[in-house]
């Protein structure tokens, strides 16, 4: 389940076209719009939790991998992981990959390697982790918000009382 930190860290080369990859100036238009906070379905799982009463710090970088949403309170961090940037039916995906595979399926293997190493580091700090695709937050945000409220619910009733407010530091 959890990575094997003695294992070698994938190395991913440089994106240059020196190095044999290269892009169109449409398709470097295209990656360059792609945002890496703030988007559409993390904006929305954010909306949904303020409006069940959760309040929560965005991209903390206190903790490793600086969740998307932290829960200090109820030892919670959760993450909306895009499909293709963390491998979502990675399998299945790189076998379809055209362009640019000596770059990509490292790049791909990278991320999903620190995925694993960031859900072992926060395990190690006691957080429960979450980590949904956005996908998943889009079509099915009522489901991901209740996994997130079960989570809530069974951490206050281990709390003892009067230690909420020890608990958000």
């Amino acid at each position: 389940m959890y990575p094997n930190f003695d294992e070698e860290k994938i190395v991913v080369p440089r994106f240059e076209e020196a190095q044999g990859f290269y892009t169109s100036p449409a398709k470097s238009r295209q990656m360059a719009r792609i945002r890496g906070k703030n988007t559409r379905p993390e904006l929305r799982l954010r909306r949904a939790l303020h409006a069940a009463g959760l309040r929560f710090r965005v991209g903390w970088a206190k903790l490793p991998g600086k969740p998307d949403v932290a829960l200090a309170k109820y030892k919670l961090a959760v993450f909306v992981d895009g499909e293709f940037w963390h491998g979502h039916n990675w399998e299945q995906k790189q076998a379809n990959l055209k362009s640019n595979r000596a770059f990509w399926l490292p790049k791909i293997a990278r991320n999903r390697q620190r995925d694993a190493e960031v859900n072992a580091q926060l395990a190690a700090l006691g957080y429960t982790v979450l980590r949904f695709w956005q996908q998943e937050v889009e079509k099915n945000l009522g489901q991901c918000l209740w996994q997130i409220l079960a989570h809530v619910q069974a951490r206050q009733a281990r709390l003892p009382p009067g230690a909420e407010a020890a608990a958000d530091w």
